[in-house]
């Protein structure tokens, strides 16, 4: 699955590309056996795409793989051994623990100055001094270089380490800026030693806030509604997804909030983006995302709810009660139980609804409708009426009366506008599906 977290970075990314006429690099970091199948890169491509960010974009540049320069990432850690920039290493944790009596304690160095040709590679961090990283969201950060060990960036078995591997395939693709989750943050500086010590200049950091719940926890995939994909499928447009994951950490600086790309991309800016963690209101999402599917022309609208609709269903009658649908649902999923009582034989009626509607008179009003149903005009306004006056009579105003002949119909308490479907369910069906209930309530 693509993390939100992982989309709200991309999207940073993806406008700092625009605003500049450069590339944004996707690089498929697939090294880890464990986590590399072929369905999770589509995944991850298919995921991008969705929410705008392509190769029908001339800003876009990828998918490269990281196993692909395996070569580069051992050459480079060849020339740190020649420069004396790193060391070979045979100690194991339990060697580590042993000699320091804590299994908490980072590498003590041991190994560094005895010429071993053979084991894993270390980098030889500085002893004294700092390194300082001028981050664009998070300015001066400083790590004293005495809390950083000797990191290992090729295994024993000569397979680099991610770390090395990823500041090589950076200086490969040239990236200029990395722009990422605050998570990272602690490795960036010994990836910045790394460039420093293959006589590259850094690239410019930008480590943007991480995201959290209502409860202010980090977003966790074991917890959290996080996957990107269950938004798509769930009928979240991407327009609005996009809107709405730009301003998690950065706004455009005025009161507005809907606001399409185009206009928020060329407002975006790294240096304004707020440290501080940035709650992810699946709420507010949902809210944003009614206001796009308002915003969308009819025929759009009609189109964007195709995966939704039975492939039997009549697509003539859909269209008649679109524009109704289309103000009553904050996803497209919903449109599904809003119209399936138009094109079942008979509504599905679930037993709570059931229960809540036909209280004691139910049937009096069901009859009596149904006596007026037979002649009157079909029009919503009569069909209105009509039911008026049977409420009338049993002294019931129009919210009371409709409930059972809402249930009736529909199947459902709530949904569209009663009159309006009526009329598009037609006289003969609405006239079976009252007598039905009356039945069951017999």
């Amino acid at each position: 699955m693509f993390h939100v977290g992982g989309a709200r970075s991309a999207l940073f990314n993806w406008a700092l590309a625009e605003q500049s006429g450069g590339k944004f690099v996707l690089r498929i970091e697939d090294t880890d056996a464990a986590r590399n199948r072929p369905e999770w890169t589509e995944g991850i491509i298919s995921a991008l795409a969705w929410i705008g960010i392509n190769g029908d974009s001339p800003n876009f540049e990828g998918p490269y793989f990281q196993s692909a320069y395996e070569q580069q990432h051992r050459e480079a850690a060849a020339r740190l051994l020649k420069d004396g920039k790193a060391y070979h290493c045979t100690c194991t944790r339990d060697d580590v623990k042993a000699r320091t009596g804590s299994e908490h304690q980072g590498y003590d160095g041991h190994c560094r100055d005895l010429g071993l040709a053979e084991g894993a590679i270390r980098f030889r961090s500085p002893d004294a001094g700092v390194t300082v990283l001028d981050d664009l969201v998070r300015g001066r950060v400083e790590f004293p270089n005495a809390s950083i060990e000797d990191f290992v960036i090729v295994r024993g078995d000569g397979s680099p380490l991610f770390i090395l591997a990823n500041v090589v395939d950076d200086m490969e693709m040239r990236i200029s800026h990395v722009v990422r989750a605050e998570e990272h943050l602690s490795n960036t500086p010994k990836q910045q030693l790394l460039w420093e010590a293959l006589g590259v200049r850094p690239p410019v950091w930008a480590h943007v806030p991480v995201i959290v719940n209502e409860k202010r926890q980090k977003l966790s995939k074991r917890r959290d509604k996080v996957a990107l994909e269950s938004y798509r499928d769930e009928g979240y447009l991407a327009e609005a997804m996009v809107n709405y994951l730009m301003l998690l950490g950065w706004g455009p600086g005025d009161d507005r909030e809907i606001m399409p790309w185009s206009e928020m991309m060329p407002l975006f800016r790294l240096e304004d983006v707020n440290p501080s963690p940035a709650f992810f209101d699946e709420k507010k999402l949902r809210a944003f995302n009614g206001e796009y599917i308002r915003a969308l022309p009819l025929e759009v609208f009609i189109g964007r709810c195709e995966p939704w609709l039975d492939p039997s269903w009549d697509r003539s009658v859909f269209a008649r009660v679109a524009p109704l649908v289309q103000t009553r649902v904050a996803v497209l999923s919903e449109v599904t139980a809003n119209v399936d009582f138009l094109f079942l034989e008979e509504p599905v009626f679930d037993q709570a609804s059931w229960d809540k509607g036909m209280k004691p008179g139910a049937a009096e009003i069901l009859a009596g409708y149904a006596e007026r149903l037979e002649s009157v005009n079909w029009d919503p306004e009569s069909l209105k009426s009509s039911l008026e006056e049977v409420g009338a009579v049993h002294g019931l105003k129009l919210g009371k009366a409709q409930a059972p002949v809402r249930v009736a119909i529909t199947g459902r308490t709530v949904g569209l506008p009663l009159f309006e479907s009526i009329e598009v369910l037609g006289r003969e069906r609405a006239l079976d599906r009252l007598r039905t209930a009356l039945a069951k309530l017999s």
